[in-house]
Protein backbone atom coordinates (compact mmCIF):
# COMPACT_ATOMS: atom_id res chain seq x y z
CA UNK A 1 0.00 0.00 0.00
CA UNK A 2 3.11 2.60 0.77
CA UNK A 3 4.22 1.95 -2.63
CA UNK A 4 1.25 2.78 -4.52
CA UNK A 5 0.59 6.03 -2.32
CA UNK A 6 3.92 7.16 -3.40
CA UNK A 7 3.71 6.35 -6.93
CA UNK A 8 0.66 8.83 -6.57
CA UNK A 9 1.90 11.40 -4.66
CA UNK A 10 4.78 11.87 -6.99
CA UNK A 11 2.91 12.40 -10.04
CA UNK A 12 0.84 14.85 -8.80
CA UNK A 13 3.68 16.66 -7.13
CA UNK A 14 4.17 19.24 -10.30
CA UNK A 15 0.48 19.57 -10.63
CA UNK A 16 -0.94 20.38 -7.29
CA UNK A 17 -0.44 23.02 -4.62
CA UNK A 18 1.61 21.25 -1.34
CA UNK A 19 -2.13 22.18 0.91
CA UNK A 20 -4.29 20.14 -1.42
CA UNK A 21 -1.88 16.89 -1.87
CA UNK A 22 -1.61 17.32 2.18
CA UNK A 23 -5.44 16.53 1.92
CA UNK A 24 -5.10 14.06 0.12
CA UNK A 25 -2.94 11.99 1.41
CA UNK A 26 -3.98 12.13 5.46
CA UNK A 27 -6.76 9.75 4.92
CA UNK A 28 -3.83 7.26 3.51
CA UNK A 29 -1.71 8.12 6.40
CA UNK A 30 -4.73 6.76 8.69
CA UNK A 31 -5.72 3.36 7.06
CA UNK A 32 -2.98 1.15 8.46
CA UNK A 33 -4.98 2.24 11.50
CA UNK A 34 -7.99 0.78 10.44
CA UNK A 35 -6.44 -1.96 8.58
CA UNK A 36 -5.76 -3.65 12.17
CA UNK A 37 -8.91 -5.63 13.69
CA UNK A 38 -7.97 -6.57 16.92
CA UNK A 39 -10.16 -8.81 18.47
CA UNK A 40 -10.79 -8.53 22.23
CA UNK A 41 -10.79 -11.86 24.65
CA UNK A 42 -14.92 -11.20 24.73
CA UNK A 43 -15.04 -11.67 21.77
CA UNK A 44 -12.83 -14.99 21.41
CA UNK A 45 -14.64 -16.28 24.50
CA UNK A 46 -17.84 -15.88 22.62
CA UNK A 47 -16.64 -17.06 19.18
CA UNK A 48 -15.16 -20.30 20.97
CA UNK A 49 -18.17 -20.89 23.20
CA UNK A 50 -20.06 -21.65 19.68
CA UNK A 51 -18.12 -24.79 19.31
CA UNK A 52 -19.51 -26.48 22.46
CA UNK A 53 -22.93 -27.35 21.09
CA UNK A 54 -21.42 -29.47 18.20
CA UNK A 55 -19.05 -31.23 20.97
CA UNK A 56 -21.60 -31.99 24.11
CA UNK A 57 -24.23 -33.06 21.73
CA UNK A 58 -21.69 -35.50 19.72
CA UNK A 59 -20.20 -36.83 22.65
CA UNK A 60 -23.12 -37.28 24.55
CA UNK A 61 -24.49 -39.29 21.26
CA UNK A 62 -21.24 -40.32 20.09
CA UNK A 63 -21.01 -42.37 23.83
CA UNK A 64 -24.90 -43.18 24.87
CA UNK A 65 -26.93 -43.61 21.49
CA UNK A 66 -26.08 -47.00 20.55
CA UNK A 67 -26.15 -48.56 24.32
CA UNK A 68 -29.20 -46.55 24.58
CA UNK A 69 -31.72 -48.19 21.57
CA UNK A 70 -29.62 -51.69 22.36
CA UNK A 71 -30.74 -51.54 26.41
CA UNK A 72 -33.34 -48.40 26.63
CA UNK A 73 -35.58 -48.22 24.20
CA UNK A 74 -34.95 -51.82 23.20
CA UNK A 75 -34.30 -51.50 19.11
CA UNK A 76 -32.78 -54.94 17.93
CA UNK A 77 -29.07 -55.02 16.87
CA UNK A 78 -29.70 -54.83 13.03
CA UNK A 79 -32.54 -52.02 13.70
CA UNK A 80 -29.96 -49.71 15.69
CA UNK A 81 -27.54 -50.75 13.39
CA UNK A 82 -29.57 -49.37 10.56
CA UNK A 83 -30.49 -45.88 12.62
CA UNK A 84 -26.57 -45.22 13.17
CA UNK A 85 -25.62 -45.93 9.77
CA UNK A 86 -28.61 -43.80 7.76
CA UNK A 87 -28.43 -41.64 10.27
CA UNK A 88 -24.60 -40.95 10.11
CA UNK A 89 -24.66 -41.52 6.07
CA UNK A 90 -27.12 -38.60 6.19
CA UNK A 91 -25.11 -36.46 8.16
CA UNK A 92 -22.52 -37.01 5.90
CA UNK A 93 -24.90 -36.06 2.91
CA UNK A 94 -26.01 -32.79 4.56
CA UNK A 95 -22.55 -30.99 4.80
CA UNK A 96 -22.03 -30.86 1.38
CA UNK A 97 -25.59 -29.63 0.65
CA UNK A 98 -25.37 -26.85 3.59
CA UNK A 99 -21.99 -25.91 1.69
CA UNK A 100 -23.67 -25.22 -1.74
CA UNK A 101 -26.65 -23.55 -0.03
CA UNK A 102 -24.29 -21.79 1.97
CA UNK A 103 -22.42 -20.59 -0.93
CA UNK A 104 -25.21 -19.52 -3.01
CA UNK A 105 -26.35 -17.11 0.45
CA UNK A 106 -25.98 -13.32 -0.02
CA UNK A 107 -24.66 -10.91 2.53
CA UNK A 108 -27.47 -9.55 5.23
CA UNK A 109 -27.40 -7.26 7.78
CA UNK A 110 -26.09 -9.72 10.01
CA UNK A 111 -23.64 -11.84 7.64
CA UNK A 112 -23.44 -14.61 5.51
CA UNK A 113 -23.46 -17.22 7.88
CA UNK A 114 -24.67 -16.13 11.12
CA UNK A 115 -28.40 -16.68 9.83
CA UNK A 116 -28.11 -20.18 9.20
CA UNK A 117 -26.79 -20.48 12.90
CA UNK A 118 -30.03 -18.13 14.51
CA UNK A 119 -32.71 -20.30 12.66
CA UNK A 120 -30.97 -23.88 12.73
CA UNK A 121 -30.80 -23.33 16.60
CA UNK A 122 -34.69 -24.05 17.35
CA UNK A 123 -34.93 -26.89 15.75
CA UNK A 124 -31.88 -28.72 16.36
CA UNK A 125 -32.71 -28.78 20.24
CA UNK A 126 -36.09 -29.87 19.65
CA UNK A 127 -34.83 -32.68 17.58
CA UNK A 128 -32.25 -33.66 20.12
CA UNK A 129 -34.61 -33.99 22.73
CA UNK A 130 -36.68 -36.27 21.03
CA UNK A 131 -33.86 -38.35 20.14
CA UNK A 132 -33.54 -39.89 23.97
CA UNK A 133 -37.69 -39.97 24.53
CA UNK A 134 -39.12 -43.48 24.53
CA UNK A 135 -42.71 -42.94 22.24
CA UNK A 136 -45.53 -45.50 23.42
CA UNK A 137 -45.97 -47.38 20.20
CA UNK A 138 -42.67 -49.97 19.73
CA UNK A 139 -43.16 -51.12 16.37
CA UNK A 140 -42.65 -47.50 15.13
CA UNK A 141 -39.62 -46.78 17.13
CA UNK A 142 -37.08 -47.18 14.26
CA UNK A 143 -38.76 -44.64 12.55
CA UNK A 144 -38.95 -42.58 15.43
CA UNK A 145 -35.23 -42.63 16.40
CA UNK A 146 -34.55 -42.47 12.54
CA UNK A 147 -36.47 -39.28 11.96
CA UNK A 148 -35.49 -37.10 14.80
CA UNK A 149 -32.01 -38.42 14.57
CA UNK A 150 -31.30 -37.34 10.78
CA UNK A 151 -33.20 -34.07 11.21
CA UNK A 152 -31.13 -33.25 14.52
CA UNK A 153 -27.93 -34.04 12.47
CA UNK A 154 -29.43 -31.73 9.60
CA UNK A 155 -29.92 -28.81 12.06
CA UNK A 156 -26.53 -29.23 13.74
CA UNK A 157 -24.67 -29.08 10.39
CA UNK A 158 -26.89 -25.99 9.77
CA UNK A 159 -25.01 -24.73 12.53
CA UNK A 160 -21.97 -26.00 12.74
CA UNK A 161 -20.47 -25.53 8.80
CA UNK A 162 -20.89 -22.19 8.95
CA UNK A 163 -19.77 -21.50 12.61
CA UNK A 164 -16.95 -23.64 11.15
CA UNK A 165 -16.27 -21.43 8.33
CA UNK A 166 -16.82 -18.54 10.51
CA UNK A 167 -13.13 -18.83 11.29
CA UNK A 168 -12.01 -17.56 7.87
CA UNK A 169 -14.31 -14.10 8.67
CA UNK A 170 -13.81 -13.35 12.61
CA UNK A 171 -11.65 -11.20 11.95
CA UNK A 172 -8.89 -10.35 8.20
CA UNK A 173 -5.74 -10.46 10.29
CA UNK A 174 -4.12 -14.39 10.37
CA UNK A 175 -3.03 -13.70 13.65
CA UNK A 176 -6.02 -12.84 15.09
CA UNK A 177 -7.89 -15.95 13.30
CA UNK A 178 -5.09 -18.18 14.99
CA UNK A 179 -5.35 -16.62 18.85
CA UNK A 180 -9.20 -17.32 18.28
CA UNK A 181 -8.81 -20.88 17.25
CA UNK A 182 -6.62 -21.36 19.88
CA UNK A 183 -9.60 -20.87 22.07
CA UNK A 184 -12.19 -22.57 20.08
CA UNK A 185 -10.13 -25.67 20.51
CA UNK A 186 -9.82 -25.15 24.26
CA UNK A 187 -13.37 -24.77 24.81
CA UNK A 188 -14.50 -27.94 22.17
CA UNK A 189 -11.63 -29.76 24.44
CA UNK A 190 -14.10 -29.08 27.63
CA UNK A 191 -16.87 -29.54 25.63
CA UNK A 192 -16.31 -32.89 25.12
CA UNK A 193 -15.86 -33.40 28.48
CA UNK A 194 -18.50 -31.55 29.54
CA UNK A 195 -21.12 -33.48 27.40
CA UNK A 196 -19.15 -36.54 28.21
CA UNK A 197 -19.70 -35.79 31.98
CA UNK A 198 -23.04 -34.73 32.14
CA UNK A 199 -24.72 -37.65 30.36
CA UNK A 200 -22.50 -39.88 31.93
CA UNK A 201 -23.21 -38.89 35.55
CA UNK A 202 -26.83 -38.27 35.54
CA UNK A 203 -27.23 -41.85 33.62
CA UNK A 204 -25.11 -43.61 35.35
CA UNK A 205 -27.09 -42.75 38.78
CA UNK A 206 -29.99 -44.66 37.65
CA UNK A 207 -30.47 -48.38 37.95
CA UNK A 208 -30.57 -49.74 34.64
CA UNK A 209 -32.26 -53.17 34.89
CA UNK A 210 -30.49 -56.30 33.37
CA UNK A 211 -30.92 -59.62 32.98
CA UNK A 212 -28.51 -62.38 33.78
CA UNK A 213 -29.57 -65.24 31.36
CA UNK A 214 -32.10 -64.98 28.64
CA UNK A 215 -33.24 -68.55 28.28
CA UNK A 216 -36.69 -70.36 30.01
CA UNK A 217 -35.40 -71.14 33.29
CA UNK A 218 -35.29 -66.68 33.68
CA UNK A 219 -38.87 -65.96 32.35
CA UNK A 220 -40.63 -66.76 35.25
CA UNK A 221 -38.26 -64.58 37.92
CA UNK A 222 -38.52 -61.71 34.91
CA UNK A 223 -42.08 -61.95 35.16
CA UNK A 224 -41.68 -61.88 39.30
CA UNK A 225 -39.71 -58.92 39.03
CA UNK A 226 -41.46 -56.73 36.29
CA UNK A 227 -42.88 -54.34 38.56
CA UNK A 228 -39.55 -53.36 39.63
CA UNK A 229 -37.79 -53.86 36.50
CA UNK A 230 -40.47 -51.51 34.70
CA UNK A 231 -39.91 -49.24 37.68
CA UNK A 232 -36.22 -49.05 37.54
CA UNK A 233 -36.48 -49.18 33.45
CA UNK A 234 -38.69 -45.64 33.60
CA UNK A 235 -36.21 -44.00 35.81
CA UNK A 236 -33.53 -44.84 33.28
CA UNK A 237 -35.61 -43.22 30.33
CA UNK A 238 -36.01 -39.84 33.06
CA UNK A 239 -32.01 -39.92 33.43
CA UNK A 240 -31.76 -40.19 29.53
CA UNK A 241 -34.10 -37.44 29.35
CA UNK A 242 -32.50 -35.10 32.35
CA UNK A 243 -29.39 -35.32 30.44
CA UNK A 244 -30.91 -34.59 27.27
CA UNK A 245 -32.41 -31.26 28.59
CA UNK A 246 -28.93 -30.11 30.50
CA UNK A 247 -27.51 -30.39 26.98
CA UNK A 248 -30.51 -28.73 25.43
CA UNK A 249 -29.66 -25.71 27.65
CA UNK A 250 -25.95 -25.54 26.98
CA UNK A 251 -26.40 -25.42 22.97
CA UNK A 252 -29.18 -22.35 23.89
CA UNK A 253 -26.59 -20.33 25.66
CA UNK A 254 -23.83 -21.06 23.57
CA UNK A 255 -25.97 -20.07 20.49
CA UNK A 256 -26.78 -17.11 21.84
CA UNK A 257 -23.33 -15.71 23.36
CA UNK A 258 -21.58 -16.64 19.63
CA UNK A 259 -24.62 -14.64 18.17
CA UNK A 260 -24.48 -11.52 20.38
CA UNK A 261 -20.58 -11.67 20.44
CA UNK A 262 -19.52 -12.36 16.95
CA UNK A 263 -19.62 -10.21 13.92
CA UNK A 264 -18.78 -11.39 10.49
CA UNK A 265 -15.82 -9.18 8.41
CA UNK A 266 -15.49 -9.91 4.67
CA UNK A 267 -11.89 -9.84 3.34
CA UNK A 268 -10.96 -6.60 1.23
CA UNK A 269 -10.06 -8.38 -1.54
CA UNK A 270 -13.59 -10.58 -1.96
CA UNK A 271 -15.63 -7.67 -1.54
CA UNK A 272 -14.12 -6.14 -5.16
CA UNK A 273 -15.38 -9.46 -7.12
CA UNK A 274 -18.95 -9.45 -8.32
CA UNK A 275 -20.16 -12.88 -7.15
CA UNK A 276 -18.25 -16.05 -5.92
CA UNK A 277 -17.35 -18.70 -7.93
CA UNK A 278 -19.73 -21.40 -8.86
CA UNK A 279 -20.41 -24.19 -6.58
CA UNK A 280 -18.88 -27.24 -8.17
CA UNK A 281 -16.34 -25.41 -10.47
CA UNK A 282 -15.13 -24.62 -6.90
CA UNK A 283 -15.10 -28.33 -5.57
CA UNK A 284 -13.53 -29.31 -8.58
CA UNK A 285 -10.45 -26.38 -7.33
CA UNK A 286 -10.60 -27.85 -3.85
CA UNK A 287 -10.73 -31.10 -4.50
CA UNK A 288 -7.43 -31.29 -6.52
CA UNK A 289 -5.58 -28.99 -3.74
CA UNK A 290 -2.81 -31.22 -2.34
CA UNK A 291 -2.17 -30.20 0.99
CA UNK A 292 -6.48 -30.38 1.30
CA UNK A 293 -5.97 -33.74 -0.46
CA UNK A 294 -3.32 -34.62 2.96
CA UNK A 295 -5.03 -33.65 5.39
CA UNK A 296 -8.53 -34.47 4.87
CA UNK A 297 -7.32 -38.11 4.32
CA UNK A 298 -5.20 -38.38 7.70
CA UNK A 299 -7.95 -36.76 9.63
CA UNK A 300 -10.38 -39.64 7.92
CA UNK A 301 -8.76 -42.31 9.45
CA UNK A 302 -7.79 -40.89 12.67
CA UNK A 303 -11.45 -39.52 13.65
CA UNK A 304 -12.64 -42.55 12.28
CA UNK A 305 -10.44 -44.28 15.06
CA UNK A 306 -12.09 -42.09 17.73
CA UNK A 307 -15.42 -42.70 16.57
CA UNK A 308 -15.29 -46.47 16.37
CA UNK A 309 -13.88 -45.67 20.32
CA UNK A 310 -16.24 -43.23 21.48
CA UNK A 311 -19.15 -45.73 20.27
CA UNK A 312 -18.36 -48.82 21.51
CA UNK A 313 -16.95 -47.72 24.74
CA UNK A 314 -19.55 -47.81 26.50
CA UNK A 315 -20.32 -51.12 25.87
CA UNK A 316 -16.79 -52.43 26.39
CA UNK A 317 -16.36 -50.93 29.52
CA UNK A 318 -20.00 -52.63 30.69
CA UNK A 319 -19.70 -56.21 29.17
CA UNK A 320 -15.84 -56.63 28.51
CA UNK A 321 -13.83 -55.21 31.49
CA UNK A 322 -16.85 -55.84 33.71
CA UNK A 323 -17.37 -52.14 35.40
CA UNK A 324 -21.07 -51.61 34.61
CA UNK A 325 -20.97 -49.34 37.61
CA UNK A 326 -18.05 -47.04 36.67
CA UNK A 327 -18.49 -46.27 32.85
CA UNK A 328 -19.72 -42.67 33.62
CA UNK A 329 -16.36 -42.19 35.61
CA UNK A 330 -14.26 -44.05 32.62
CA UNK A 331 -15.74 -41.50 30.37
CA UNK A 332 -14.84 -38.73 32.22
CA UNK A 333 -10.94 -39.41 31.36
CA UNK A 334 -10.65 -41.42 28.55
CA UNK A 335 -9.86 -40.46 24.85
CA UNK A 336 -7.85 -42.92 23.25
CA UNK A 337 -4.95 -43.03 21.75
CA UNK A 338 -2.46 -46.41 20.57
CA UNK A 339 0.15 -46.94 23.70
CA UNK A 340 -3.00 -46.77 26.00
CA UNK A 341 -5.04 -49.32 23.76
CA UNK A 342 -2.43 -51.69 23.59
CA UNK A 343 -2.27 -51.64 27.41
CA UNK A 344 -6.19 -51.40 28.23
CA UNK A 345 -5.57 -54.82 25.00
CA UNK A 346 -2.99 -56.75 26.88
CA UNK A 347 -3.71 -55.88 30.56
CA UNK A 348 -6.18 -58.22 33.01
CA UNK A 349 -9.52 -56.48 34.06
CA UNK A 350 -7.92 -53.86 36.57
CA UNK A 351 -10.22 -50.83 37.66
CA UNK A 352 -7.18 -48.89 38.74
CA UNK A 353 -5.09 -49.37 36.15
CA UNK A 354 -8.20 -48.54 33.73
CA UNK A 355 -8.60 -45.51 35.49
CA UNK A 356 -4.86 -44.71 35.13
CA UNK A 357 -5.09 -45.48 31.34
CA UNK A 358 -8.30 -43.14 30.85
CA UNK A 359 -6.87 -40.10 32.06
CA UNK A 360 -3.19 -40.44 30.65
CA UNK A 361 -5.35 -41.31 26.68
CA UNK A 362 -6.99 -38.11 28.07
CA UNK A 363 -3.86 -36.29 27.10
CA UNK A 364 -3.07 -36.96 23.89
CA UNK A 365 -6.18 -37.03 22.21
CA UNK A 366 -6.86 -32.92 21.36
CA UNK A 367 -3.91 -32.92 19.41
CA UNK A 368 -5.37 -36.30 17.55
CA UNK A 369 -8.57 -34.83 17.10
CA UNK A 370 -8.99 -31.26 17.21
CA UNK A 371 -5.17 -30.03 15.54
CA UNK A 372 -6.34 -30.69 12.26
CA UNK A 373 -8.94 -28.34 12.82
CA UNK A 374 -6.49 -25.88 13.27
CA UNK A 375 -4.44 -26.91 10.43
CA UNK A 376 -7.43 -25.97 7.71
CA UNK A 377 -7.49 -22.47 8.07
CA UNK A 378 -3.28 -22.74 6.80
CA UNK A 379 -4.89 -24.45 3.87
CA UNK A 380 -7.27 -22.35 2.68
CA UNK A 381 -4.58 -19.36 2.66
CA UNK A 382 -2.76 -21.79 0.90
CA UNK A 383 -5.56 -22.37 -1.71
CA UNK A 384 -5.98 -18.60 -1.78
CA UNK A 385 -2.38 -17.39 -2.87
CA UNK A 386 -3.30 -20.30 -5.63
CA UNK A 387 -6.32 -18.81 -6.89
CA UNK A 388 -6.54 -15.37 -5.60
CA UNK A 389 -9.48 -14.30 -7.86
CA UNK A 390 -12.05 -16.80 -6.34
CA UNK A 391 -13.80 -16.65 -3.04
CA UNK A 392 -16.29 -18.46 -1.81
CA UNK A 393 -15.10 -21.52 -1.33
CA UNK A 394 -14.49 -21.89 2.27
CA UNK A 395 -17.76 -24.03 2.83
CA UNK A 396 -16.81 -26.32 0.43
CA UNK A 397 -13.46 -26.66 2.46
CA UNK A 398 -14.97 -27.20 5.73
CA UNK A 399 -18.32 -29.02 4.98
CA UNK A 400 -16.21 -31.74 3.02
CA UNK A 401 -13.89 -31.69 5.65
CA UNK A 402 -16.50 -33.37 7.81
CA UNK A 403 -18.62 -35.14 4.52
CA UNK A 404 -15.74 -38.52 4.74
CA UNK A 405 -15.06 -38.51 8.26
CA UNK A 406 -19.25 -38.52 9.22
CA UNK A 407 -19.68 -41.03 6.45
CA UNK A 408 -17.05 -43.30 7.30
CA UNK A 409 -18.31 -43.40 10.72
CA UNK A 410 -21.60 -43.96 10.28
CA UNK A 411 -20.12 -47.16 8.06
CA UNK A 412 -18.09 -48.58 10.80
CA UNK A 413 -21.07 -47.65 13.42
CA UNK A 414 -23.33 -49.55 11.27
CA UNK A 415 -21.24 -52.70 10.81
CA UNK A 416 -19.82 -52.59 14.40
CA UNK A 417 -23.16 -53.02 15.74
CA UNK A 418 -23.91 -55.48 13.20
CA UNK A 419 -20.75 -57.13 14.49
CA UNK A 420 -22.21 -57.21 18.03
CA UNK A 421 -25.61 -58.71 16.23
CA UNK A 422 -23.99 -61.40 14.57
CA UNK A 423 -21.72 -62.32 18.00
CA UNK A 424 -24.89 -62.82 19.70
CA UNK A 425 -25.45 -59.43 21.65
CA UNK A 426 -28.69 -59.89 24.61
CA UNK A 427 -30.68 -56.72 24.72
CA UNK A 428 -30.11 -55.54 28.45
CA UNK A 429 -27.89 -58.93 29.41
CA UNK A 430 -26.25 -58.49 32.71
CA UNK A 431 -23.52 -60.18 30.67
CA UNK A 432 -22.70 -61.04 27.29
CA UNK A 433 -21.75 -64.17 25.63
CA UNK A 434 -17.48 -64.38 24.82
CA UNK A 435 -17.70 -63.81 21.08
CA UNK A 436 -19.49 -60.20 22.16
CA UNK A 437 -16.92 -59.64 24.46
CA UNK A 438 -13.78 -60.25 21.64
CA UNK A 439 -16.04 -58.19 18.96
CA UNK A 440 -15.72 -55.31 21.36
CA UNK A 441 -12.02 -55.90 22.08
CA UNK A 442 -11.11 -55.49 18.94
CA UNK A 443 -13.38 -52.71 17.72
CA UNK A 444 -12.04 -50.37 21.05
CA UNK A 445 -8.30 -51.48 21.05
CA UNK A 446 -7.33 -52.83 17.45
CA UNK A 447 -9.15 -51.31 15.05
CA UNK A 448 -8.43 -47.82 16.22
CA UNK A 449 -4.74 -48.68 16.66
CA UNK A 450 -4.14 -49.50 12.90
CA UNK A 451 -6.46 -46.43 11.77
CA UNK A 452 -4.62 -43.71 13.75
CA UNK A 453 -1.35 -45.36 12.90
CA UNK A 454 -2.50 -44.64 9.05
CA UNK A 455 -3.77 -41.21 9.97
CA UNK A 456 -0.24 -40.72 11.53
CA UNK A 457 1.56 -41.89 8.46
CA UNK A 458 -0.31 -39.50 5.65
CA UNK A 459 0.46 -36.22 8.64
CA UNK A 460 3.56 -36.69 8.06
CA UNK A 461 3.40 -36.18 4.59
CA UNK A 462 1.59 -32.81 5.01
CA UNK A 463 2.80 -30.29 2.81
CA UNK A 464 2.39 -27.04 4.72
CA UNK A 465 4.94 -26.68 7.21
CA UNK A 466 5.86 -23.41 9.96
CA UNK A 467 7.96 -21.89 7.15
CA UNK A 468 5.67 -22.18 4.09
CA UNK A 469 2.99 -20.79 6.99
CA UNK A 470 4.86 -17.65 7.60
CA UNK A 471 5.30 -17.39 3.84
CA UNK A 472 1.74 -17.87 2.98
CA UNK A 473 0.90 -14.82 5.85
CA UNK A 474 3.34 -12.69 4.34
CA UNK A 475 1.68 -13.18 0.65
CA UNK A 476 -1.79 -12.57 1.69
CA UNK A 477 -0.79 -9.75 3.80
CA UNK A 478 0.14 -8.10 0.84
CA UNK A 479 -2.85 -8.93 -1.28
CA UNK A 480 -5.21 -7.53 1.66
CA UNK A 481 -2.70 -4.48 1.67
CA UNK A 482 -2.74 -4.31 -2.47
CA UNK A 483 -6.95 -4.29 -2.63
CA UNK A 484 -6.97 -2.06 0.15
CA UNK A 485 -4.71 0.67 -1.47
CA UNK A 486 -6.91 -0.02 -4.76
CA UNK A 487 -10.39 0.75 -2.82
CA UNK A 488 -8.02 4.03 -1.43
CA UNK A 489 -6.64 4.72 -4.82
CA UNK A 490 -10.02 4.56 -5.94
CA UNK A 491 -11.61 7.10 -3.16
CA UNK A 492 -8.29 9.66 -3.47
CA UNK A 493 -8.89 9.64 -7.69
CA UNK A 494 -12.75 10.93 -6.82
CA UNK A 495 -11.33 13.30 -4.28
CA UNK A 496 -8.89 14.93 -6.74
CA UNK A 497 -11.31 15.03 -9.11
CA UNK A 498 -13.45 16.91 -6.97
CA UNK A 499 -10.63 19.49 -5.63
CA UNK A 500 -9.23 19.86 -9.38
Amino acid sequence: MAKGEGAESGSAAGLLPTSILQSTERPAQKEPKKKKQQLSVCNKLCYALGGAPYQVTGCALGFFLQIYLLDVAQVGPFSASIILFVGRAWDAITDPLVGLCISKSPWTCLGRLMPWIIFSTPLAVIAYFLIWFVPDFPHGQTYWYLLFYCLFETMVTCFHVPYSALTMFISTEQTERDSATAYRMTVEVLGTVLGTAIQGQIVGQADTPCFQDLNSSTVASQSANHTHGTTSHRETQKAYLLAAGVIVCIYIICAVILILGVREQREPYEAQQSEPIAYFRGLRLVMSHGPYIKLITGFLFTSLAFMLVEGNFVLFCTYTLGFRNEFQNLLLAIMSAVPFLILVALMESNLIITYAVAVAAGISVAAAFLLPWSMLPDVIDDFHLKQPHFHGTEPIFFSFYVFFTKFASGVSLGISTLSLDFAGYQTRGCSQPERVKFTLNMLVTMAPIVLILLGLLLFKMYPIDEERRRQNKKALQALRDEASSSGCSETDSTELASIL
